[in-house]
């Protein structure tokens, strides 16, 4: 019989599983985070509940130098049930942290499942997410997802799957997201809720540089449900963002499905799209796609396949 690890919390805990976190820290250096995941469960219970699987958290820190995170995460679980719960497995977080330098996130994860239920759930897989703070520098994130569920359940939630997310954050320099998703499922449900699969998400913030994001999802499926709920695959979405350079995205999609359900809904496929941001330079964007499904249902709902749109 196989041997399981399985570490809990109850209500109000936060719960990390070969990860690293710091708050209120000056690094000058390298930080390097090397978890390697396997056969394991990694779940946090309760209002405000975190749980994280062999990823890296900086909160209100000062980092001159270079974070690295790779993360190899197998047949494990991710789990974080709550109220604000939030479920990272193989990712980096940035909150309200300045870093002068270089952040790299290289995570593999394969037949594993990172799932966050409840109001305002975020589920993070083999992603870089950025909320406040600055970044002087380059941001890579390399991802390679086979055969996973990422899942956010819960009004306002967000299923992140191999991307580079960024809310009210500066960066100068490049962002550079590549992903490889295969036989993995992409899912947010509830009003509001969001599902990013292989794409860079901006909202809010500026980026002065290139914003370079190549993806390649194959037997995928990428599925946003709710009102206002939005789906995007390989794609390139900016909202009331401002960017001064380059924005190039590479898609290729084979028998994909890329589906947003509700009112308002939107559901990208190796696309750009600019909503209310302020473009300096130029965007390139490349697309192929092959025998896939690209559907958005209800009232002023959007599907965009292989398209650029400003608004």
């Amino acid at each position: 019989m196989k041997k399981v690890a399985v570490v809990f919390a109850t209500v109000g805990m936060v719960v990390g599983l070969a990860s690293l976190s710091m708050a209120a820290t000056e690094i000058k250096g390298t930080l390097n985070n090397n978890a390697t995941v396997k056969e394991a469960a990694n779940v946090a219970i309760g209002k405000g509940a975190t749980a994280n699987m062999g990823s890296m958290s900086v909160k209100n820190s000062n980092i001159s130098g270079t974070v690295n995170n790779t993360s190899n995460v197998e047949k494990a679980a991710n789990v974080a049930i709550g109220e604000n719960s939030t479920a990272n497995m193989g990712s980096v977080t940035l909150k309200d942290a300045n870093v002068k330098g270089t952040i790299n996130n290289n995570a593999t994860v394969k037949e594993a499942a990172n799932v966050a239920i409840g109001k305002n759930a975020t589920a993070n897989m083999g992603s870089v997410t950025m909320k406040g703070g600055s970044v002087e520098g380059t941001i890579n994130n390399k991802a390679n997802v086979e055969k996973a569920a990422n899942v956010a359940i819960g009004e306002n939630s967000t299923a992140n799957m191999g991307s580079v997310t960024m809310k009210d954050g500066e960066v100068k320099g490049t962002i550079n997201n590549t992903a490889t998703v295969k036989e993995a499922a992409n899912v947010a449900i509830g009003k509001d809720a969001t599902a990013n699969m292989g794409s860079v998400t901006m909202r809010g913030g500026s980026v002065k540089g290139s914003v370079n994001n190549t993806s390649t999802v194959e037997k995928a499926a990428n599925v946003a449900i709710g009102e206002g709920s939005k789906a995007n695959m390989g794609s390139v979405t900016m909202d009331n963002s401002h960017i001064e350079g380059t924005v190039n995205n590479k898609a290729t999609i084979k028998e994909a499905a890329n589906v947003a359900i509700g009112k308002n809904a939107t559901a990208n496929m190796g696309s750009v799209t600019i909503k209310n941001a302020n473009v300096k330079g130029t965007i390139n964007n490349t697309a192929k796609v092959d025998k896939s499904a690209n559907v958005a249902i209800g009232e002023n709902s959007t599907a965009s396949m292989g398209s650029t749109t400003v608004e």
